[in-house]
């Protein structure tokens, strides 16, 4: 009995601490909705802190830098196979995230650099396309062609991210946005400096803005920002379509990091966001599909697309050493190197 007693209350004693204390979030901005944070804050008793990057890029530069004290990062398919290929993450402990169970099949297997999950839990699955504003623009094509119009010149953006633009030169092109061959590289990258000649600028930031206002009457980007930052109103007059070629799909996941304080928080929290009445409040407010099957049937906002028209779209893998092909032809597209 006694021995009983002294075991209840230790379990009791293990329920009560459960999540009380900090979580460091290091994710991108405008992500993840402010009430799911708040709610997640008070059941857990757990002050969460969100730092935000622009770009995969910027995040991995940071934390190989020697950035530390972030619990959670939120890395697209291709870093999150580099990070666990370069030791910056630890492994997920599958029995603390048993809601694990309602994320789509098909997109697990999508995930070839981590296929049992011990590094990275999806978080949402999307595409890039592009926004036209309708106000200015009637007669154009649903194709990466659009950039090549000198009349648009100075009225366009692409995003400032290698492997987005590439992906979209190389769609454009009838290859595969992952292509290692050089001669199909290079024939890319004299098709993105064409379509420089048109763009205002290389934006990962401001293209929501632009378009809505009528600044940018093309921008290259994501969906969802955009629908995030126009009224209704304004979204009478913006269309956004995947481009008939096809596009760039994108995974992001939780990976839990090197150096994490706040290991059991952050399963916590991990296994909170995949509770299905969680991620379809998450998708309603990206206007997203939802990658968690229970999930849809709960969304109450149709997403800017469905999973039926990310059909055509790619994901971008890891390339290894091969990235370099990349960054050296980027380099000469951005600043003539």
């Amino acid at each position: 009995m006694k021995r009983a007693t002294i075991f209840l209350f230790l379990v009791l004693l293990a329920v009560l601490s459960l999540g009380k204390g900090n979580l460091i979030l290091y994710g991108w901005s405008d992500y993840i909705p402010e009430e799911v944070i708040e709610n997640f804050s008070k059941e857990y008793d757990v002050k969460v802190t969100y730092d935000t990057y622009d770009s995969n890029e910027t995040m991995f530069a940071k934390l190989k830098a020697g950035a530390r004290g972030y619990d959670l990062a939120m890395p697209s398919a291709d870093y999150t196979s580099i990070m666990i290929k370069e030791n910056m993450l630890l492994k997920i402990d599958r029995s603390k995230i048993d809601n694990l169970i309602n994320i789509d099949p098909d997109i697990i297997e999508q995930m070839y650099y981590d296929p049992n999950n011990e590094y990275s839990i999806p978080y949402m699955v999307g595409t890039t396309g592009i926004a036209v504003n309708t106000l200015y623009l009637q007669d154009y094509p649903k194709s990466w062609e659009i950039f090549q119009m000198p009349e648009l010149r100075g009225k366009m953006t692409l995003l400032d991210d290698m492997r987005e633009v590439f992906g979209a030169a190389l769609k454009y092109l009838g290859y595969s946005v992952n292509t290692t061959d050089e001669a199909q590289l290079k024939e890319a990258k004299n098709l993105i400096l064409e379509w420089k000649k048109n763009i205002a600028k290389f934006d990962n930031e401001l293209f929501a803005k632009g378009v809505i206002s009528g600044e940018f009457w093309v921008v290259h980007g994501y969906g969802e920002n955009i629908f995030y930052e126009a009224t209704e109103e304004e979204l009478e007059n913006i269309d956004f379509f995947i481009p008939r070629e096809g596009s760039t799909m994108w995974i992001d996941s939780f990976v839990i990091l090197k150096g994490a304080r706040n290991i059991d928080n952050a399963h916590l929290f991990i296994n909170y966001i995949l509770r299905p009445e969680v991620s379809a409040k998450i998708s309603d407010y990206l206007l997203l599909p939802s990658p968690n099957v229970p999930a849809r049937e709960l969304m109450e906002e149709e997403p800017v697309y469905t999973a039926q028209e990310m059909e055509n779209t790619e994901l971008i893998k890891d390339l290894g050493r091969d990235l370099r092909l990349y960054n050296d032809l980027w380099n000469e597209i951005r600043f003539g190197l």
